[in-house]
């Protein structure tokens, strides 16, 4: 199965959008992949859906149960300091790599500029998708 962590922008536009995000979603949702989420991650998540879209708070608390749901939870245990210049997109690598997991997903410049971390590539959204309709149709054919 394809492991991956999703930066909270990804999150965000999946729960808010109809577009490639939110298939991301629905492909952990249904247990094709798995979506590798730390407490971080989520915490900004449910901040920005707080403070930028004015989400009500039983709305979001449900979202975060919800996305707990079909998430595999990872607890960091090392800081990183590889993105000097935006320091929060290192809690994505740190959450990666607690994770071990195999792709990171992101639309965020700092974090695709790298476009690998250790084991881990760094792709868009539209590629991550490529790659698990590419590896779906492998599996058919078997």
């Amino acid at each position: 199965m394809i492991s991956v962590t999703a930066d909270s922008n990804i999150c965000i536009s999946g729960l808010r959008s109809g577009g490639r995000a939110s298939r991301l979603l629905y492909l952990a949702r249904h247990g094709q992949t798995r979506l590798d989420i730390s407490d971080e991650i989520l915490s900004e998540t449910i901040s920005v859906l707080r403070e930028k879209f004015g989400l009500p708070g039983e709305l979001l608390h449900h979202l975060s149960q919800e996305i707990k749901g079909f998430t595999n939870g990872v607890l960091p245990t090392e800081r990183l300091e590889v993105i000097k210049e935006d320091l929060d997109d290192n809690m994505i690598l740190e959450c990666a790599k607690a994770a071990g997991s195999g792709f990171i997903v992101s639309e965020d410049k700092d974090l695709l500029r790298l476009k690998q971390y250790d084991d881990m590539r760094i792709v868009r959204a539209v590629d991550m998708l490529a790659l698990v309709q590419r590896r779906a149709g492998r599996q058919e054919k078997c």
